[in-house]
């Protein structure tokens, strides 16, 4: 069995003193040894971390002995070695940054649809199904017939849905919309966004992808492809199994194996997708590689020095 427990989270609720949770929580995150990254907002909080199974369960349990935190739900996936170097708590204007003010997932949200009810939905061909993520995640896999607004950050989805509520567009009748994304958080917010819009009738995926391929058995998924997550696995299938794919360190992107061998492939400072950026940014990317490639050596040094002699 994997050894480390990845945990996924995210709630919309009002955290006004959203600052002052930022040190407690970080250092109950560093006394049980998780690591990841978990962003506080006014808006709420968002993120993701890994460590050993009590650990993870016991930061959760400090999170929801909050009564604003009690729901506090999460996303489990396992992992043979830690998928985070160190542990972040930042702080936000937004715990997923759409650029739009007066947007509130907690009171305006579209209606939530459970993952074994979502294929019916999006086989209704009244239905605009809208993949709310990034072009680069949504290049390695979405659900079939689902339509790429080829964003390259969330905060571009509102600009597509005005060019697309246009006339000829197709928001421009304000049909039925369905609205995913990986964990929950984004299309969660966009339904709010749709509503403020004067769609009425606006739906998002309960759970998000990672719910999806983890409640819906493969022999009836509607998901073609990997879905992209953000920590050292780059990507998961059916059963959230870990995929294949490696990840540019430079840009984030995801690669093939094909793009790894590629002449413009470079560990840590290029792919075929950065492979343009300026001479002065890979030479930095360079150094950074080298400063890590000593680090590591000297940790091995170390920890051998520390072992019981025979």
């Amino acid at each position: 069995m994997s050894r480390f427990l990845t945990a996924a989270l995210y709630k919309f609720v009002r955290l006004a003193d959203f600052r002052a949770l930022r040190d407690p929580l970080l250092e109950s995150c560093n006394r049980h040894r998780v690591k990841g990254t978990l962003l506080l907002a006014e808006e709420g909080i968002n993120g993701t971390i890994a460590g050993l199974p009590d650990d993870i369960e016991a930061v959760l349990a400090w999170l929801r002995s909050d009564p604003r935190l009690a729901g506090l739900e999460h996303k489990s996936s396992w992992a043979d070695e830690m998928p985070f170097q160190r542990m972040k708590v930042k702080l936000k204007r937004e715990i997923v940054t759409l650029g739009v003010d007066g947007v509130s997932p907690t009171s305006m949200a579209g209606e939530y649809v459970k993952p074994q009810d979502w294929n019916r939905l999006i086989a209704d061909p009244d239905v605009v199904v809208v993949d709310c993520r990034n072009d680069y995640e949504v290049a390695i896999g979405t659900f079939e017939g689902a339509v790429d607004p080829h964003t390259r950050s969330f905060s571009e989805l509102p600009d597509w849905v005005k060019r697309e509520s246009a006339p000829g567009g197709l928001l421009a009748d304000k049909p039925k919309v369905a609205m995913f994304c990986t964990g929950g958080i984004r299309c969660e917010k966009s339904t709010a966004f749709m509503r403020m819009q004067g769609f009425d009738e606006v739906y998002h995926l309960e759970g998000g992808i990672l719910k999806y391929l983890e409640t819906v058995p493969e022999t009836d998924s509607r998901w073609k492809g990997e879905c992209f997550v953000f920590d050292d696995r780059v990507s998961v299938g059916h059963a959230l199994v870990p995929g294949n794919l490696g990840r540019c360190l430079a840009c984030g992107y995801p690669l093939s194996a094909e793009e790894q061998a590629s002449e413009r492939y470079e560990d840590g400072v290029s792919c075929p997708h950065c492979y343009d950026s300026t001479p002065e940014r890979k030479a930095e990317l360079r150094e950074r590689r080298h400063q890590q490639a000593l680090a590591a050596a000297h940790k091995r040094a170390d920890e051998e020095a520390a072992r019981p002699k025979p």
